[in-house]
């Protein structure tokens, strides 16, 4: 999938719900995971405020404007940190009666923490019966 870049967030969930379909297992867990240091997998309520807020929270806690070492190799350490407080993977309760088992208001979504726009892989693993 395409990313348009720094603090991109790209909803997952009807993805997720289509590869946990395809298995047609009636009970068990889907592991969505990006394949990358300077993006995260999330849930969190699909909402634009919300959205906002979660990046501004992301400039507060690992803001791209400061010395990190990383950044002599790639002007991306903030992306890094940042990917890391966040985690890479979630995993996702699954049932014959609901496909994904999400709140009422719960996404998965993709974070994009690098600055440039990248291609990103994201697996998903559905284990079951």
């Amino acid at each position: 999938m395409q990313t348009t870049g720094k603090e991109d967030i790209v909803d997952l969930t009807r993805r997720v719900e289509e590869a946990v379909a395809e298995t047609g297992l009636s009970d068990g867990i889907a592991l969505v995971s990006a394949m990358h240091t300077t993006a995260g997998v999330a849930i969190i309520e699909n909402e634009a405020g919300l959205l906002e807020d979660f990046r501004a929270f992301w400039r507060r806690i690992a803001p791209q404007d400061i010395a990190y070492q990383h950044n002599r190799f790639d002007n991306n350490g903030h992306a890094h940190v940042r990917s890391t407080l966040l985690g890479q993977s979630v995993a996702v309760p699954v049932s014959r009666e609901s496909g994904l088992e999400l709140g009422t208001w719960q996404s998965i979504v993709l974070c994009e923490f690098d600055p440039v726009p990248r291609t990103r892989q994201i697996v998903v693993k559905v284990i079951g019966e």
